[in-house]
């Protein structure tokens, strides 16, 4: 576990998005990091995409969640 210095306005939307989200602050943050990290690597899905692969991935093989999705 690591410390992330981000700016204050961000923390504030982090906070704001969590309690709509029923997240913790920084289960929001890493949610966030998660979906960013997918997208960056798979730049032709859309976030509903990445997100219903991940669930799919969940359902599948709850300790094993691919990196790298392929569209279907």
């Amino acid at each position: 576990m690591g410390i992330v210095k981000i700016d204050d306005e961000l923390h504030e939307e982090i906070r704001r998005a969590s309690t709509v989200m029923c997240r913790s602050i920084n289960a929001q943050a890493e949610f966030w990091m998660k979906i960013g990290r997918l997208a960056e690597a798979n730049p032709t899905l859309s976030f509903n995409e990445i997100v219903r692969i991940q669930l799919d991935a969940a359902a599948q093989e709850p300790a094993s969640i691919p990196e790298r999705a392929e569209a279907a």
